[in-house]
Parts: structure tokens; sequence; C-alpha cells
């Protein structure tokens, strides 16, 4: 299948014309608007170096609450309040450390300055959230995401400290189902979230979710 140059007009194609390995279309650009629709419609911007790619894997790797898996020892961290929760606290600084992040299978990072523009502006709005987790008054870990429908996106996470980005998710997995959000995508496999409890599922069981007030 061609992967698709999207036009100045704020439009993408289907999900279902997506390469194998997920990749949709290419160009555009990161307004809010249309990394906006872009979550509504299961596709998401990730990209070292222009042109801007996006992104729809099927299957598509989620977490769905309830099947959150919790270790002992991370059961003791939470119980011993080891960190403090906050959510909104820190944005633009949580985007920043998340891009700082050295990863051992990418050579550079997908969080560009304009990638933390569009998503603070995102915050702004109300469609993305940033998790800390505080130890003795500092920033030790946290991440950030984007809501839509039933929905939660986690884009990326950061620890200075161990199990830090760990204690910030799971707390705010339990904030989330309060709010009524269903399964967290997780995008795309990594061994840290399947041992948490993430798996796969078709693309179109999870587009669903995505529409649903």
């Amino acid at each position: 299948m061609p992967v698709y140059q999207l036009p100045k007009e704020i439009v993408f194609p289907p999900v279902e014309l997506s390469e194998p390995d997920g990749l949709l279309a290419f160009g555009g650009d990161l307004s809010p608007e249309r990394v906006l629709m872009a979550y509504r419609l299961g596709i998401f911007p990730w990209f070292n170096r222009k042109p801007i790619l996006w992104w729809s894997p099927d299957p598509r790797f989620v977490l769905f609450p309830s099947e959150i898996k919790i270790s002992r020892s991370m059961r003791q961290i939470l119980e011993r309040n080891v960190f403090t929760i906050t959510v909104n606290q820190e944005f633009h600084t949580v985007m920043k450390h998340c891009g700082a992040v050295k990863r051992p299978d990418q050579a550079g990072t997908w969080i560009t300055k304009e990638m933390i523009e569009t998503y603070t502006e995102l915050y702004r709005q109300g469609h993305a959230f940033s998790v800390e987790a505080w130890k003795d008054g500092n920033l030790a870990g946290g991440l950030y995401g984007v809501k839509s429908g039933k929905c939660f996106s986690g884009e990326s996470m950061f620890s200075l400290v161990p199990n830090a980005s760990k204690a910030a998710f799971i707390t705010y997995i339990r904030q989330l189902v309060q709010e009524g959000i269903e399964i967290i995508d997780c995008q795309i496999y990594t061994p840290h979230l399947e041992s948490l409890g993430a798996r796969e599922i078709p693309r179109k069981h999870f587009v669903k979710y995505l529409s649903k007030k």
C-alpha cells in the first residue's frame, strides 16, 4: 500500500490503509488541531526528523486497567507512599525530561521542541496531561499523554529515581478509572509495559474506545 502525503488541509486517510508496520502517512504539520484529530482517529505522530510520520499500528498495544499487574515490591512502595504523585503540576518539565531520556534502541528522540510546544498547547486546552512523582520535594519521574473518548494515550515516561514513573503510572490509572477511562493506549510493544499487563488487541476494537462519550 502507498504511504500517503498529507495536504495542508487537516485530514487523514483511513487507518485501514496503514503499512504492516503501522506507518500511515507523512507530512502535514504538528498543529494542535491536526494532532488532536489524529488521536481521535487512532493515529499518532512519531519521528526523529522531518518529514513528520503518522502511525496507526494493527494490532494495538494497550492496557486495560482491570488487567494491570502490580508486583509485591511495587505494592509496598505504593503503600509506604515513597513518592508523592501529582497531576498537571509540571507538564513542560515532564516532557523535557522524557525527551532527554537515553533509550538503548533509539538513536534520537521524537520529543522535539516543536512537539513540546504542540503538546503544551494541548495541555492548556485540557487534552494532554502530565503525572509527576516527587521524592523529598524533588521531581523523581513522570509521564504524559492525551485523552480521547474513553482512552488515555500514554506518550512517554521517565525516571530519575527507580520506580518513580511506574508509581506515577499505576497511581494515575486508578484516577483515570474514576474518570471513566476504559483503556490505556501504549501504542507500541515494550517489555516494560507488557510486565504491567499490556497486550495487543485488533486496531478495529481499539478505535471504538476513541469515540465513546
